[in-house]
């Protein structure tokens, strides 16, 4: 009978803190609704690989020898060997985004851009802080609010902590419609929220909706060539929406593939969740830095309102530059809802959609252009 209760005498005290964060996020995403699709697989997958000698990591079995697990080969064979997951789910992400609003006012793509600051300002806390340049450079990649960017670019690295990374990136994402709202308000005044948009959208041409994703593309290609698997993806994606005649595979991208996809992403990169390697006081030290990131990334898109009001007649609302982070559609409603808050009759979703696609496309040329960047340095 012994062996019926090696695996409770086996449990280690760093593995029972595992089963809570499981059971946490599991809560997160079944009571308050966060992110579901992405928690809750997370959570159980973290619950599974915590289980002494679980069966779907690998093993070595005594007079049986090696034993291969599903979830293990899922991360080896999806995320650590092809990127295959988190590339997948772009083409997903691509075809349920409409870049007609980001058309008919393009000066928006500006706030995609600012509202990446926060990246870039938590990668230099964190190499001050011991972090090695290609940790700090994941570490800082939370700040996008994007998980398959942050995965992608962590794993090409090769950093250490892909689990607290995954788990941060997700979870500040689900998080946007706490988060945000403390940080606008910490850098606006009441009369900077009050402040009106008209919106009086230029007509954008199906030609245009094409061409857009391709030159897209081709332009990510010369300046971030390592940010041509994310942008070409997401493109490919979105040429689906907006070719015409891929309807059905546009409607399979956006519902079945996404979601089949969001589905074995969670569940798999809960292997890099295991206790051996998650549960170190750099792991709540990678939180802390990624709700920094996020944070400065969404005060450097406010930020860079304000900057533009100094030179503008028509006053942009500063709150449409945080939506320039990637967590879409969320930011946008996030804006939208404290516009209406301050003022019932102050609509800014329209223009808190076009930050927050373009947003999408900032991520991703970041995440290529770190992964340039420290090419070029670690040669």
């Amino acid at each position: 009978m012994d062996f019926l209760l090696s695996g409770i005498t086996s449990v280690t005290i760093p593995q029972i803190i595992m089963y809570c964060v499981g059971a946490l996020l599991i809560y997160l995403a079944i009571a308050k609704g966060y992110e579901p699709s992405l928690l809750l697989p997370m959570g159980f997958g973290a619950i599974l690989v915590n289980l002494p000698l679980s069966g779907v990591i690998d093993q070595v079995l005594p007079g049986i020898g090696n034993t291969h697990g599903i979830i293990q080969w899922l991360f080896e064979s999806g995320i650590e060997a092809s990127e295959a997951l988190p590339l997948l789910l772009f083409i997903g992400i691509g075809a349920m985004i409409d870049f007609g609003p980001l058309l008919s006012n393009p000066i928006m793509l500006l706030f995609g851009a600012a509202a990446q600051f926060g990246i870039f300002f938590t990668i230099t806390v964190a190499v001050l802080m011991g972090f090695s340049l290609p940790d700090a450079a994941s570490v800082g990649i939370i700040g996008a609010a994007d998980g398959p960017t942050s995965i992608l670019v962590s794993q090409i690295l090769k950093s250490n902590y892909i689990g607290p990374i995954a788990v941060a990136a997700y979870s500040y994402m689900a998080l946007v419609p706490l988060v945000q709202p403390l940080a606008i308000k910490a850098v606006t005044t009441k009369k900077e929220r009050l402040i009106r948009m008209p919106y009086n959208p230029v007509s954008v041409s199906k030609r245009l909706k094409i061409i857009f994703p391709i030159a897209v593309t081709i332009i990510a290609g010369f300046v971030a060539p390592q940010s041509v698997s994310l942008v070409g993806f997401l493109m490919f994606g979105n040429l689906l929406r907006e070719c015409g005649v891929l309807n059905s595979l546009s409607d399979a991208a956006q519902n079945i593939l996404a979601n089949l996809v969001t589905l074995l992403l969670g569940i798999t990169i809960s292997f890099s969740m295991r206790a051996d390697v998650f549960v170190t006081w750099k792991t709540l030290l990678i939180l802390i830095l990624g709700l920094i990131a996020f944070i400065f990334d969404t005060i450097g898109g406010v930020m860079f309102a304000k900057f533009i009001n100094l030179f503008r007649k028509n006053k942009i609302n500063p709150m449409v530059g945080a939506a320039g982070i990637s967590a879409f559609p969320m930011s946008a409603r996030v804006v939208q809802k404290l516009a209406i808050k301050e003022d019932p009759t102050n609509h800014l979703l329209m223009h808190a959609i076009g930050a927050n696609v373009s947003g999408q496309i900032a991520s991703v040329l970041a995440g290529g252009i770190i992964l340039n960047l420290l090419t070029a340095i670690l040669k």
